[in-house]
């Protein structure tokens, strides 16, 4: 069965395109940068849960504040190599304020083998990145996103 996701990519224009992008938590990604970030998302069962309100919900367990209000368009569904998907929407974040983030966390067995589990957050920490930068640091299978978030920007500038 096919791993579904649902994230929101917030940007802002201060002068330049910004997006905000989380760093994962846990020991394996601690040392990593490059491919170690990611757009705040986690997974949902279409079945029970729209994809936007899924995103909307794991911005806020992620990052323990609320996401833009909105409103927010759909950037599309990404593929990775693992097969996993992840539906991307976006918002305007130049309103948003990250004071009182809270990142939310996950249990593991650590060290691996040991029978015993630690916590660790979800996210580590969070950050305004230019794009071209972003695009380096966000794991390859969100990378098409920042491309369609450009694409977006150019057609919204349009109308």
């Amino acid at each position: 069965m096919v791993t579904t996701s649902a994230g929101i990519l917030i940007y802002r224009l201060v002068p330049d395109l910004e997006v905000l992008i989380a760093h994962m938590g846990g020991p394996f990604w601690a040392s990593k940068d490059a491919g170690a970030w990611s757009i705040p998302k986690g997974e949902y069962d279409a079945d029970r849960e729209g994809a936007l309100d899924a995103a909307r919900r794991e911005f806020r367990e992620e990052l323990g504040i609320d996401p833009p209000e909105p409103p927010y368009a759909e950037l599309g569904t990404f593929a990775y190599s693992s097969g996993k998907r992840v539906t991307v929407f976006v918002a305007d974040g130049a309103d948003l304020s990250l004071d009182g983030v809270e990142f939310g966390e996950f249990e593991l067995e650590w060290p691996p083998r040991s029978g015993r589990t630690a916590r660790f957050p979800e996210v580590d920490r969070v950050e305004w990145t230019a794009m071209d930068a972003a695009h380096d640091r966000l794991v390859k299978g969100q990378r098409p996103a920042l491309d369609a978030l450009r694409q977006h920007l150019g057609e919204a500038a349009e109308r």
